[in-house]
Formats: structure tokens, C-alpha cells, sequence
């Protein structure tokens, strides 16, 4: 018993470490984001499909509010490696030296793949959406009239989700190399998955069925691959899983 509280203290004391790192680098990246938050925020208000929208502040303290989210938003996407990097420091001990040079690849695979996601959401998602509503908005003779902080929160609940989304195959496959997932239960739950994705999608865009397709193909696109790298975490699993048996029958 002693020893289960030794050994509960030390994962206590490197995880509270852990988190001391990260936020010390968060602190340092929010000076960073100062730095660059006017001018994101100027390019977000003035991008090709806000031409001929007046943005309005119906509160004191909206642009405040919006320069502090996207000070942030810049911190925490600057310090996404570190935090990666501290959550693979602090599991790493249980896995093996093979796993853990692979699981390391992992931290820029994220990175690229968050990049992408962000990217898609801001250059082909956002115009779209926004392109349906202003015609819609014509069509129903309304005037449209755009507060800077609903805006900019709208870009903040569109692109960022995608950031996320396109993480599922990494995620898969570092769930299913710890045994918690599988192939067979991600074909097994296709259809449920698929459900989620489209009230994701009824969430995020006007009911439209375009937006729908666009949002929700790509969706289904990274879940099917994400299948396929599945297979290929599974069978390192199982050779992994084989490789200790063998090791503690010697």
C-alpha cells in the first residue's frame, strides 16, 4: 500500500512539473501573441468575403474581448508542440523504446495536421457559409448587420473544430497502439459515427444541404482512413502485446 502512494505521488509530482512547463511557455507565448494579434485581427475583419461589410461593436467591451481570444488563440496553437511534447514525456516510461520514438513522430504530425484542418475551415468552409447567408439574407430583403464579436466568435466555432477534427487518424491510431480501440469497433460503430458527424455538421452550418456535404464529407473521408491507419496500430499492438508475453515467459 505504501508503495502504490510512493508511486501515486511521484506520477502527481512529474505531472504538476509537467504542467508547470507548459505554463510557463503559455505565458511566454501570450507576449508573442500581442505581437501578432492586431495584425490577425485586421486580416480576419478585412478577408475577401467581408468586402462591403461594416463591422459593428454593440458593446464597450467587444473589441477587447476579441483581442484577448485571439491573444490566446495565437498562445496556445504556439505552445501545441510543448504540450504535446510534456503528455508524451509523462507516458512515455510504460511504453517501449520502439513505441516511444514512434509516438514522438506523432507531436508534428498534429501539427500539420491542426494546420490543415484550420486552413480548410478559414479558406473553404467560412466563405462558403457565409456567402449562403448573405445571399439568403438578400433574397429575404434583411439587411445584414454584422457585430465584430458574433463574427468573429462565428470564425472562432467554425475554424477551430476543424483543427480538432482533422486529428482523428493520428488519434486513432494512438488510441488503437494502447490497446483501447480497434478496427473492428470502429467498423462495428461506422454508422453512429456517421450520425455524429452530421448533427456536427447541423451545429456548425446553416441547413443547407451543400454545407452539409461540405462539412460532413470530409468528416467521413478522415474517419475511413482513419480505419485503414487503425489496422495498422492494431497489428503493432498485437505484436507488442506478443513481444511482452514472450519477455515475461523467459
Amino acid at each position: 500500500m505504501a508503495d502504490e502512494e510512493k508511486e501515486f505521488t511521484e506520477h502527481f509530482e512529474e505531472l504538476r512539473k509537467r504542467l508547470l512547463t507548459v505554463m510557463y511557455f503559455f505565458v511566454a507565448a501570450l507576449f508573442a501573441g500581442f505581437y501578432f494579434s492586431k495584425p490577425l485581427i485586421y486580416q480576419l475583419q478585412n478577408a475577401p468575403w467581408t468586402e462591403n461589410v461594416q463591422m459593428h461593436a454593440f458593446q464597450v467591451t467587444d473589441p477587447l474581448k476579441i483581442y484577448l481570444i485571439v491573444i490566446v488563440a495565437i498562445a496556445f496553437i504556439i505552445i501545441l508542440p510543448v504540450i504535446l511534447y510534456q503528455l508524451w514525456s509523462f507516458i512515455t516510461p510504460g511504453l517501449y523504446e520502439k513505441e516511444r520514438k514512434i509516438t514522438l513522430l506523432y507531436i508534428p504530425v498534429v501539427m500539420i495536421l491542426m494546420l490543415i484542418g484550420i486552413a480548410f475551415g478559414y479558406f473553404i468552409v467560412v466563405p462558403y457559409i457565409i456567402k449562403f447567408t448573405f445571399d439568403l439574407s438578400v433574397e429575404m430583403g434583411i439587411e445584414a448587420t454584422i457585430g465584430i464579436n458574433q463574427y468573429f466568435g462565428f470564425l472562432f466555432r467554425t475554424i477551430l473544430p476543424f483543427g480538432f477534427i482533422f486529428q482523428m487518424p493520428v488519434l486513432t491510431l494512438f488510441l488503437t497502439q494502447l490497446g483501447i480501440i480497434t478496427p473492428m469497433f470502429l467498423k462495428k460503430n461506422r454508422k453512429y459515427a456517421y450520425f455524429i458527424m452530421f448533427v456536427l455538421a447541423a451545429i456548425i452550418a446553416p441547413p443547407d444541404i451543400m454545407t452539409h456535404l461540405l462539412l460532413t464529407v470530409p468528416m467521413i473521408i478522415l474517419y475511413e482512413i482513419s480505419i485503414h491507419i487503425s489496422k495498422i496500430g492494431y497489428r503493432r499492438y498485437l505484436k507488442a502485446e506478443q513481444q511482452q508475453l514472450e519477455d515475461e515467459l523467459q
